[in-house]
Formats: structure tokens, C-alpha cells, sequence
């Protein structure tokens, strides 16, 4: 099967059966025999389609005497692949884009491949026009950088039309890779540095190039990691994929070695394993999320790197535990949210229709509300978002304090935040990490005392 026949597979199996792209791709490469280049082009037309997806289908009504909402699932996803290529791949030729998706139109319906050959040409011929767009209007930046018009709609609401185009042009590039190494592997090394030239080493070795983040030590970017399930580092426990943004949440909780922690939301386990890691494997860290198989993937995240201190099961954050009332020395809520910090992982996030986002606030305050009752008193919570929308960050958690006056903001000054950010964005006790601003996931950390 050929890298755009997955690709049309993929973004078939997206479109008709509402699949995650991430899961779809990976099914599909497993099952295919493509080289690496070939792989790194279905995996670009999928994530290319994707993220223009609203982009794509102005341009393609353009040029088409059908709209695009008018047309069968196959003739809509092969036309934006082909216009995808015409107008974003410089190393394909035009005459190239045109032919094989056509060619791969054929095989899928003939009797639409002509209606498609026509409508790439028309585009191929305009080719100099497709960018025009009003991109100081509301829904001229919706239409350029393809999202859904109520997210731009507040985005300007909160931050103004300059910074969100700013916002909108850094949520459409493609993000940096970064690895967590594990903490607890670093006593087989005489120190850290030489833990992590060991890492950085054996990466070479296999092609990879990679350098250490300064003012996070477990963190490394990478410029690419292709099968990193089959890479010795990774099965072997020496390293998980994580966002610094993320890690960024396990070293603002920082829990004590021998203390316990509960985490609410932990799927699929980076934050978990992380604290873990923080503690020195000892203490506990209770693990609690909603999915019993999401569960399945934290047990799996341990194993792989030799983690016995966390204690998983399934748990529903959102209704209240007594038997946790005043039992945990820290506590994470890494709260379920919309996901607006990390478009650029998960592209399919642009599409999400407001009434799916409108009741989340309620979701994280009654979250954060059963958190702050398993605190014990001087124990510290952290509330974590990957979204850069103030409804669900800032103004839950000003909800949450005008109603629970036994809680301040805790300083979250120090390492590594004090080295990645301005001392005056943390001394409120919360950050709120933008895309375009900070060159990382968009995400909202705030840490909170209980006194």
C-alpha cells in the first residue's frame, strides 16, 4: 500500500468513523512495509490535511462547482490531499500531486476521477490567489488557519486580534519532540551529566540527534524520533516522551521523597510517572483515572520504567471519596479540558464544536473542590490544564478560592521554572504557558496551599 493510500485511509478513518489520527496512523504504518521516507509522507499528508482541513475546503469551493459539504467522504478527503500538495509541498510537482491522486481516485471511484482531476487543475492554475485572506476579521483568521469560528472568537476575546493571529500562526507549527529521562535510572551513572551524555550517546548511535534543555535536566529535544516503541532507550526504561510544558506540572508539585500523592486524571501516565520519579520510587503516588483501559496504560507506563510506588486504579474525579478526606500530603488535578494548548499534537482539537467545551469549567471546579478536601492541612495541590482559555483555567480557579478561603496561592518561583520564565509571571502562583509567547505546549499551572 502506498504512503497516499494510507494517508486517504487515515483521514478516511478520521472523517467517516470519528477514529483519533494518532491511532489510525500507527494501525496502518504497523500493518504497512513502507520505508521511513515513505512513512514521513503519509504522516505528513494525514497531519497536512488535518491542520488546513477548513483551509483546504474554502480553496476547494473555490474551484468546484460542488461544495465540499455536498460531496461523498472519498471525493472531499482526495481532493485535499491533492490541493494540500499543490499548495504546501514545494518537493512535490504539481503535475505529480495532480496524476496520483487522480490515479488513487480510480481505484476508489472511477466515475468521480474526472470531477477531481478538473477541480485540481483549476486550483494548480490559481495557484498565486489560494492565500489571500483577510486575516485582521475574526472569520478570515478562522478560514486561514482553519479552526472552528467560536475558538478564534474567543481567543480575541481574551488576548486581542494581533495576539491571537500570533496565537493561531504558533497552534499551526509543527511541535518540537522532547524525552523525559528517568530519574531513577541516573544512580547506574557516577552523576547526571553522565547519565544524560549516556542517553544522548546511545541516541546518536541511532541516528538521532538530541540535546539536554537548559533549566530542565531530565528533558532532551530531539530533531525526530521515528519508532520510538522499538528503540532499547525506550523499552528499557531509560526515557518516555513528554513536553517539557507537561514536565513542567511534576516539578511545580515537586512532592517530598516518602510522601503520598494523588493524582485524579493520570492517563496515560506521564505525570504520574514523573512524580514518581521526583520521589526516588518511594512514598505513593495513588493513581486514579475513569477508563479501565486508560488504567492498563498507566500499569504499562511503570512497568517499563521500573516504577513500584504508584498505586493505580480506576477512580471518578469528579465524585467525591470520603476515605481521602484529609489523606494526601499533594495532591494533582490535571483536569480533563479542552485542549487548546496542544493543537499542534492533536490537530483534530481545531474541529471541536463549542457545546462540547461549554461545561468543562463546572467539570474542573468540582474536580479541584473534591481535591482540596483530600488535602491534608500545609499539603499543596497543583491544577493543570493543557488549554489557554481563561474559562477554564484563571477563572475556575478564582471560583474555586471565593469559595474555599482556607487556600492561597503558593509560590512557584525557583527550579526550573525561575530559569524558563520571567520572576514576575510566577510570583502570583500561576502561569499561564502560551504557544506563541513561550515556544512550548500551551498549558496553565497553578499551585495552591491549603493553610
Amino acid at each position: 500500500m502506498s504512503a497516499r493510500n494510507i494517508a486517504y485511509k487515515v483521514l478516511f478513518d478520521i472523517e467517516k468513523n470519528k477514529k483519533y489520527s494518532n491511532i489510525s496512523l500507527d494501525y496502518y504504518l504497523k500493518e504497512s512495509d513502507l520505508d521511513d521516507l515513505q512513512r514521513g509522507f503519509a504522516t505528513e499528508l494525514v497531519y497536512g490535511v488535518l491542520e488546513n482541513k477548513i483551509f483546504l475546503d474554502g480553496i476547494i469551493n473555490r474551484h468546484s462547482k460542488i461544495k465540499v459539504k455536498k460531496m461523498q467522504y472519498s471525493v472531499k478527503i482526495s481532493l485535499r490531499m491533492g490541493a494540500y500538495q499543490l499548495i504546501f509541498l514545494d518537493g512535490v510537482k504539481d503535475y505529480a500531486a495532480i496524476n496520483e491522486t487522480v490515479s488513487m481516485m480510480k481505484k476508489i471511484d472511477k466515475r468521480s476521477s474526472n470531477f477531481v482531476n478538473a477541480v485540481l487543475r483549476n486550483i494548480s492554475r490559481n495557484i498565486d490567489d489560494v492565500f489571500e485572506h483577510d486575516e485582521n476579521s475574526i472569520e478570515g483568521l478562522a478560514t486561514r488557519y482553519s479552526f472552528e469560528k467560536w475558538i478564534v472568537e474567543r481567543l480575541v476575546k481574551e488576548n486581542g486580534i494581533e495576539k491571537t493571529r500570533d496565537i493561531l500562526i504558533s497552534l499551526s507549527e509543527k511541535p518540537k519532540i522532547y524525552l523525559r529521562v528517568n530519574r531513577l535510572r541516573s544512580s547506574e551513572f557516577p552523576s547526571f551529566d553522565d547519565y544524560l551524555d549516556f542517553v544522548l550517546e546511545r541516541l546518536s548511535r541511532d541516528g538521532i540527534v538530541g540535546r539536554k534543555v537548559e533549566g530542565i535536566a531530565e528533558a532532551i529535544e530531539v530533531d525526530s524520533f521515528k519508532r520510538i516503541e522499538k528503540n532499547e532507550l525506550f523499552t528499557k526504561g531509560y526515557i518516555s516522551v513528554q513536553d517539557i510544558s507537561s514536565m513542567l506540572v511534576g516539578n511545580v508539585l515537586n512532592p517530598s521523597e516518602n510522601s503520598v500523592v494523588l493524582d485524579l486524571c493520570s492517563a496515560p501516565g506521564g505525570k504520574s510517572t514523573h512524580l514518581a520519579e521526583i520521589m526516588n520510587n518511594t512514598g505513593k503516588v495513588v493513581s486514579h483515572d475513569i477508563f479501565e483501559h486508560k488504567v492498563k496504560l498507566v500499569k504499562s507506563y511503570c512497568e517499563r520504567l521500573g516504577i513500584n510506588n504508584v498505586e493505580i486504579s480506576l477512580g471518578d474525579a469528579s465524585e467525591f471519596n470520603p476515605e481521602y478526606e484529609g489523606k494526601f500530603d499533594y495532591v494533582l488535578c490535571d483536569v480533563p479540558c479542552s485542549g487548546m494548548g496542544i493543537v499542534r499534537r492533536k490537530p483534530e482539537i481545531k474541529y471541536k464544536k463549542e457545546e462540547d467545551v461549554v461545561g468543562l469549567p463546572i467539570l474542573q471546579l468540582q474536580i479541584l473542590s473534591n481535591a482540596a478536601k483530600y488535602l491534608k492541612k500545609g499539603g499543596s495541590m497543583v491544577y493543570s490544564t493543557c488549554t489557554i482559555f481563561d474559562s477554564e483555567n484563571i477563572n475556575v480557579v478564582q471560583k474555586f478560592l471565593n469559595g474555599n478561603k482556607d487556600f492561597v496561592f503558593e509560590s512557584i518561583c525557583g527550579d526550573p521554572m525561575t530559569k524558563l520564565f520571567e520572576e514576575e509571571r510566577l510570583r502570583k502562583g500561576y502561569l499561564k504557558i502560551m504557544p506563541s509567547k513561550d515556544n512550548m505546549d500551551g498549558f496553565f499551572i497553578c499551585k495552591l496551599k491549603k493553610v
